[in-house]
Formats: structure tokens, sequence, C-alpha cells
């Protein structure tokens, strides 16, 4: 089991979204082949797992068929397992996760925090693997239609909370449940912004705290770039994430957010040895 919390250098998550459509990379990586040969170039630029995504989550993206999620990511997962590749199935499908899960998957990445398929923590408890906690207001078809929070840091502390009570009283154990406080999932720049401020906040449930702040619209709004030009804002957020107490980070571009880490962690957790 990953516990990033313990270590003294960020876990890298390496983003592999197997869709024609994510706002990123859709449809870099839709063959079986180029995905896999991607995900062992995410392990060798410093991944430690690779996150596989079938259904894009993007703002305002409708959702996927089951089957045809499955049809997406299922070969990826098996192809993953048998190089040896620790993968996460980025899902809110309880079969999906459990048909991931069985092939070799060592964790799921649930953007709707156990809400999405009432089946879901069932499968996370019976497999006993991790379980990535993410918070989202609404739906991607909906989260960015006027977000509202009385404090964006303390109504998320409030979810999480009910979230991991939860997970708990359905069999999952605490010790396998990582917080992702979903920078981009129904937030306002604003509200992302002080997220990154105060992400020390969250360290108060001792739990590994994931941020995914990857060439998102916050970073094209403050820089008023496209999508291909966020390098250097992803490694801004990137290295404050770190600083504020982040245990892993979700990047598409590893190996230079890997050099960032690494950077970052000298300075904040003393890793460098003359």
């Amino acid at each position: 089991m990953l516990n990033p919390s313990l270590e003294r250098k960020t876990c890298i998550m390496g983003v592999l979204n197997v869709t024609p459509d994510s706002f990123s990379d859709g449809g870099l990586f839709v063959n079986c082949d180029t995905a896999i040969e991607h995900a062992r170039t995410l392990i060798s630029d410093g991944a430690r797992i690779v996150d596989v995504g079938g259904e894009s989550s993007r703002p305002g993206a409708g959702p996927t068929n089951t089957d045809e999620e499955q049809r997406r990511v299922l070969p990826v997962i098996e192809r993953l397992a048998a190089d040896n590749i620790p993968a996460s199935i980025d899902t809110y499908h309880a079969d999906t996760a459990r048909r991931a899960i069985a092939l070799g998957a060592g964790m799921v990445n649930d953007i709707t925090a156990l809400r999405g398929d009432p089946a879901m923590a069932e499968v996370v408890a019976e497999a006993g693997c991790e379980i990535v906690l993410m918070h989202m207001l609404g739906t991607p078809q909906t989260m960015q239609q006027s977000p509202h929070y009385e404090d964006v840091v303390d109504d998320i502390c409030r979810f999480f909370e009910e979230r991991i009570r939860y997970a708990t009283k359905m069999g999952i154990r605490e010790d396998a449940i990582w917080l992702d406080p979903g920078f981009g999932f129904g937030k306002t720049p604003a509200h992302n912004l002080e997220l990154l401020r105060r992400l020390a906040e969250f360290k108060k449930f001792g739990r590994p705290i994931l941020i995914g702040t990857s060439n998102k619209s916050t970073i094209g709004n403050v820089l008023n770039l496209p999508v291909e030009e966020r390098m250097e804002g992803t490694a801004a957020t990137v290295a404050v994430a770190i600083a504020n107490g982040a245990d892993a980070v979700r990047v598409h571009d590893v190996k230079r957010m890997a050099r960032v880490a690494k950077m970052t962690d000298a300075i904040v957790r003393g890793t460098f040895d003359e």
C-alpha cells in the first residue's frame, strides 16, 4: 500500500486518460498500445502510480456509458498489471472499479467520493484497496454554474468528515483513504487559489492529501494562456501545494513536475543529501 504521508518525498500520480475528449490529453492515448507506451514513460519519468480514466470529467462533460468506459480502460489496466506498473482506476462506477481491481488496479480514484454509485463503497471495502475521496460540488455538467461556499476550506472539511465517516461505516479502512479537495471541480479561480493557500488545513484528518492542478483553467485564467502553454503555471501550483502539505500530486507532465517536486521536497522536507 502506498502511504505518501509517511514518506519524505512527494508521490507523483501520472494521468493517463484513454478518452477522446478530456480537456488536456483527450484523444492522445485511445489506442491500448499507445496508452501502455505512455504509461511506461510516466513511470520512467518519475510517477509512482498511473491513474487510468475512461470518462472525461472536464466542466460540462456528460456521462459515459459504463460498457464504453470499460472497453477503454480494462485492457489498459490488465496490461499495466502484467508490466507490474501500479495503477489507479479513475471511475465512480462500481462495476468498472470491481473489474479493474480484479485485473490489478490497486486504487480507486472516485471524483464523487462514493456518492456516484451506491455499490462503490462495498466494492472498495471488499477489495481492501485504496480509495481517493474527492470533493466536487454538483456534477461535471453543473459544477461550474456559479459555485458558492460559505468558506471553501471549512465547507470541504465538513464534507471530508462526513465522507470519511460514511466510508469507514461501510467497511473501508481509514488507512486506505486519500483526500482530494477537488481543485477545479465546482470552484471559481478564487476558490481554487484559496485551496492552495490553505491546503495545510486538510492535514488534520491524518490522511494523504492528493491535489490535481495540472493544466487546469484557473491557471489559464491567471496567465491568460491556452491549455498547451500552462506548464509553468502548473509547476507553481505543484510547488505551492507541496509546500503547504500535499503528499501527492496528479499531473500530466510527469518528467517536469517530478523535477519540481524533487526541488520542492529538498526545500520543504530536507531530502537533499550532499
